[in-house]
Parts: structure tokens; C-alpha cells; sequence
């Protein structure tokens, strides 16, 4: 890519997402990122971090941000820091990547779109649902109306969260840090139906704790119902061991099946030869399967986000969504737990 590396700080490693980026900028030297300096306000933390990539570690984010060597910041710490660090790195003029969900609430969601808009710095958060190569397919098919015009749409997302040691324990459930698992892993299923959609007009929700109270919220449907008629739902499980189907839409000529787009569905075995993502039509009467085969493993999905944002680094691509795009997808997260508390459907209103 470059000669010259873009020279990277990472603000908290809480997220660990943030370790698959550093292996294949650290691997891959031809992406052209180098991951120079780390802080985090876990010391046992940022000490692995420190001894995996050979980076030099910063007492403070101000003592990363003053750094001259490091132009740009991922913020993948707990995300009741996110908008702090956000203001400090944008007033320090870095380029920023974040980690999802943007915010815990409205009001520190307002606050980073408002640092970056002042500021004028690159933005974007960290969705690897919008460069998945399906997903993108999925999305011409949509928009070139090779399917028609979408009726319903159908989006199946999960984790094994109650097998994984200690979780309960952890900041992901943190009501402090992250508030729980849907706020921390629903945004991505939502995330990809406001991207390919946009927004709903009103949301209705239920959402439950159903295996162990420690974890909140880790299974819940949101329906989402659009202008033009169109019903979406998103159904999580946080506690799924095992799946195949994660996307269906519905349109008055065609139909989209994708299989195995999420940890539970590409981290088991599947029968030799299954197809990913296909789609029927009407007019062929027949199947037409993809060329973009599906991961053998979901953290492959994740470590591909290295690329695009490294050419996001490099001035070469747009953000893969701006501030305002994750502020939206706040309000629908945060849409879902009023419509789950109150029983009833939430109206979303135009913003401001």
C-alpha cells in the first residue's frame, strides 16, 4: 500500500476485537499500519497487549495522544469511555477508529459526534458487517432491485456467551461499562439493518434474561417497521450454541437465504459443499448461489476488518460509518429496551 505506515495508538484493548486488527497489521506490513504505542486502564491488560505486539506503553491516553509518531487512535476500551477518549483524541487531531457500540447513552453519543464534527478528524466506527462480502452482495441485490420490492426481512444473530468461563464477571455485563449483551452485540444485527434500510419508524421489542440473571438481556426480538410498510426483525441469542440460517428477505420477485453469518453458525461443523448465501427468483424460477464463500470460522470475519480500515487509515476509502450513522444506531438500540420496558411500540422521531 504505502511506503510510509500510518502510525496507530490503541486506547484500551477491552474489546478484543482490537487484537485481531493488531495481528494482521503486525503480519500483513503491506497494509501499511503499524500499531506503535498502547494504553489501557487495566495494567494486567495492556501488559499482554505490550508483550504480544511490541508496543510501547503509555501511562495515560493523554501521554499516547501527545506521542508525534501516532496519527491515529483505535478506542476500543469499555464504552462508557468512549466519549471521553473520543473529545481527547479529536482535540489532539488523530484520526479515529471505534469500536461498537458508539456510546451508552444519547447524550455521550452527542458528545462524539460533536468532538469529530468541530474537530474535523476521520471518523469511523468498526462494523465488519458492512465490508462483509455477502453482506455487500446482498445489499447490490437490494438496491438494484434484483429481488423487487422487500417485504420482510429477517436477521439471526448470536453468541454462546452462557459456555464462556467467567463472562458473567466481565465488563461486557457491566451495567457501568456497557450496560449488558444486547446493548454490546445486538448493535451489530441492528447496525446492518439501519445500513441496509435506514430507519424505521417505529420499534417494538421484548427482551429477557433467560439462563443466568448476571447476564442481562441475553436473548430478545426487535421488530422494526418501516415507512413503506416493510417489517424487519432481529432476533439475538446470546446463548445459542449452534445455527445455520441468519438473514431472510422477502421481496415480491426474489428471495434472499444467507446461512452461517454469525459465530454460532460458522464455528460448528456444516454438511461438505453448503452454500452461504444464495437467492431465488422469479424470473429464472431457479437458485443463484454466491461466489463469496463463508468463513470456516467467525473470527475470520473480524480480522478481515484490518483492511478496510487500514485504507480508511490511508485516505483511501470513506469511513465505514460516520458518527452520526452510529448515533442513529444508538437510538434504535436504546429504542429497544423502552419498547421491551413499556410494553408497547416506541415511534421514532426524525433527528434533530
Amino acid at each position: 500500500m504505502s511506503a510510509k505506515p500510518v502510525q496507530v495508538g490503541v486506547l484500551g484493548f477491552a474489546h478484543g476485537h482490537v487484537n485481531s486488527y493488531c495481528a494482521r497489521w503486525q503480519k500483513e506490513q503491506e497494509l501499511g499500519v503499524q500499531v506503535t504505542a498502547g494504553w489501557d486502564a487495566d495494567a494486567g491488560r495492556l501488559a499482554e497487549a505490550v508483550q504480544k505486539f511490541g508496543i510501547a506503553p503509555c501511562a495515560s491516553a493523554e501521554e499516547l495522544l501527545s506521542r508525534g509518531d501516532v496519527s491515529a487512535v483505535v478506542i476500543s476500551a469499555e464504552t462508557s469511555l468512549h466519549a471521553e477518549l473520543v473529545e481527547k483524541a479529536a482535540a489532539a487531531g488523530k484520526a479515529i477508529i471505534v469500536q461498537k457500540p458508539l456510546a451508552l447513552t444519547m447524550e455521550e453519543a452527542d458528545r462524539i459526534v460533536d468532538a469529530v464534527a468541530r474537530s474535523g478528524v476521520p471518523f469511523t466506527l468498526a462494523w465488519q458487517m458492512r465490508v462483509d462480502p455477502q453482506n455487500l452482495e446482498m445489499k447490490s441485490l437490494i438496491n438494484d432491485g434484483t429481488i423487487g420490492k422487500v417485504l420482510m426481512v429477517r436477521r439471526r444473530h448470536g453468541l454462546s456467551t452462557h459456555t464462556w468461563a467467567g463472562f458473567e464477571n466481565s465488563w461486557h455485563v457491566s451495567p457501568k461499562h456497557n450496560r449488558d449483551i444486547w446493548a454490546d452485540d445486538s448493535s451489530h444485527p441492528i447496525d446492518w439493518m439501519y445500513w441496509m434500510f435506514g430507519m424505521p419508524v417505529t420499534v417494538t421489542a421484548e427482551l429477557a434474561s433467560l439462563v443466568n440473571p448476571k447476564i442481562p438481556n441475553d436473548n430478545g426480538i426487535a421488530i422494526f417497521r418501516y415507512g413503506d410498510g416493510k417489517i424487519a426483525e432481529i432476533c439475538c441469542s446470546f446463548t445459542c450454541l449452534a445455527g445455520e440460517n441468519t438473514v431472510e428477505i422477502i421481496g415480491d420477485k426474489g428471495v434472499i437465504i444467507q446461512n452461517y453469518g454469525d459465530a454460532p453458525s460458522a464455528n460448528v461443523p456444516r454438511p461438505e459443499g453448503a452454500v452461504g448465501l444464495k437467492w431465488y427468483l422469479d424470473a429464472t424460477k431457479q437458485w443463484t448461489h454466491s461466489a463469496h464463500a463463508s468463513p470456516s470460522n467467525h473470527g475470520l470475519r473480524i480480522a478481515a476488518l484490518a483492511e478496510p480500515l487500514a485504507e480508511f487509515l490511508h485516505g483511501r476509502r470513506p469511513p465505514i460509518a460516520n458518527a452520526v450513522e452510529g448515533q442513529d444506531v444508538l437510538r434504535l438500540v436504546l429504542a429497544c429496551y423502552k419498547a421491551s420496558d413499556q410494553g408497547r411500540r416506541t415511534r421514532l422521531f426524525t433527528r434533530r
